[in-house]
């Protein structure tokens, strides 16, 4: 497999000097030292392969959209480069490029030839964009008078009316309604399965594991990972409650391994999956009735603490998640040298496949990142098979019930005239 896109020692300074003449100098080539010199990106290293779909994740100000301008030529680099091989289709900024006084129709025309396609070639396709775009009439009126969403949906049409080999988007489908971005998701998974690569930047993570063969993390300008979906965005999520990540760190095997942070006056000690036996579990019958039990190890003093886990399915998608602080278990003034034990019991009504467990402890019952106690990703992994129900599809059981009723009165006889 080739790689279609190179990003090699990419870095991007920002530069004040002494005098105008000096910035000007420097464009030709001239070694002017500058008066200060920010850097908003260094050393990034990666690639992306023909039909691969790579995510990029970090916190705002960590260079993401620098970066993919960049890669498009519409930023020059400070130092390293890029090579792109085939035609790039990108959506960054909303509207970028659009004139507020022109209509959707002139702006498509105008968007896509700066994307070096001909009249003829846009003419043959107006009304593919426009009938993809569906915002009937307004095709024709001036894009001032559209919303956020109307902008994105003209934006993505033009962008993707030809197969590109590259396509980049940066969170402007996060202001499309969720029919739009339904669409826009399939019409990117038709591309990827016909070769084309795919530059994804998003804080969703589910559409990144749902999206993505890798993801790249980027922190304060840098490049800190680049790994599996799950890996990457569960050392983003560490990162939020741990800046420096000083507190965090990787556990198990460097392909595969869980994150881990945490600032440790409390840590996780054991987590275990239990039947109704109390014996181990690592297999698990859709529907069996479990006991999840964490162990917790108290090492400073704690006014107040909250356990909580989310089960998690082989994508990383969070299927259920709950806290001790929900249940009314309040584990307050805890003690060096307390070990606690919490049991949370329930039916595990799940789908077969392959599911993890991740563990927090922490302040607060709503956000990890006020204080993180600690914090353990792939915890647990088991099993679940359908042993004792009726086969069905999907990641939950819900034990339906069917019922048959006759419509016998004639055809114009409708559910509204059926008691419930």
């Amino acid at each position: 497999m080739s790689a279609v896109l190179k990003v090699e020692g990419v870095g991007k300074a920002y530069r004040t000097y002494h005098r105008e003449l000096h910035r000007v100098l420097s464009w030709f080539g001239w070694r002017v030292k500058p008066k200060a010199e920010v850097w908003v990106l260094q050393d990034i290293n990666f690639e992306v392969q023909a039909g691969e779909a790579v995510g990029i994740i970090g916190q705002n100000g960590a260079g993401k959209s620098t970066l993919l301008k960049i890669i498009t030529g519409t930023l020059k680099a400070s130092a390293g480069h890029v090579e792109v091989q085939g035609k790039i289709a990108a959506i960054l900024e909303l509207g970028m490029g659009f004139h507020p006084d022109l209509t959707g129709r002139q702006n498509a025309y105008h968007a896509a030839s700066l994307l070096g396609y001909t009249t003829e070639q846009i003419t043959a396709i107006i009304e593919e964009i426009k009938e993809f775009a569906e915002i009937g009439d307004y095709f024709d009126h001036p894009v001032r008078t559209y919303s956020s969403g109307m902008q994105m949906r003209v934006a993505f049409a033009v962008a993707t009316a030809y197969r590109p080999e590259i396509l980049i988007v940066d969170e402007a489908l996060s202001v499309g309604d969720a029919y739009f971005q339904h669409k826009c998701f399939s019409l990117i998974r038709d591309f990827q399965a016909q070769g084309t690569s795919l530059l994804f930047v998003s804080h969703d993570s589910a559409s990144i594991q749902s999206l993505c063969n890798r993801a790249v993390l980027l922190h304060k300008g840098k490049l800190l990972k680049v790994g599996a979906p799950q890996q990457i965005i569960d050392l983003y999520n560490a990162s939020l409650a741990d800046p420096d990540l000083k507190h965090t760190r990787l556990s198990g095997d460097a392909n595969g391994g869980g994150i881990r942070s945490g600032t440790g006056e409390a840590l996780i000690d054991t987590v275990r999956l239990l039947d109704a036996q109390e014996q181990p579990l690592d297999t698990v019958a859709t529907g069996e009735p479990v006991k999840l039990c964490i162990v917790i190890d108290v090492h400073k003093a704690i006014d107040e603490l909250v356990c909580g886990f989310v089960i998690r399915d082989r994508a990383g998608n969070w299927i259920f998640g709950i806290n001790s602080k929900d249940y009314g278990k309040d584990l307050a003034g805890l003690q060096p040298g307390q070990k606690l034990v919490l049991s949370f019991g329930f039916d595990l009504n799940l789908g077969e496949g392959t599911y993890s467990v991740s563990v927090a402890l922490t302040r607060s019952h709503r956000s990890h990142v006020e204080k993180n106690y600690d914090w353990l990703d792939l915890a647990h992994v088991f099993k679940v098979v359908n042993v004792h129900k009726k086969h069905f599809a999907g990641l939950a059981w819900l034990d339906a019930h069917v019922e048959l009723t006759s419509l016998s009165d004639g055809p114009n006889k409708t559910l509204d005239h059926v008691n419930p």
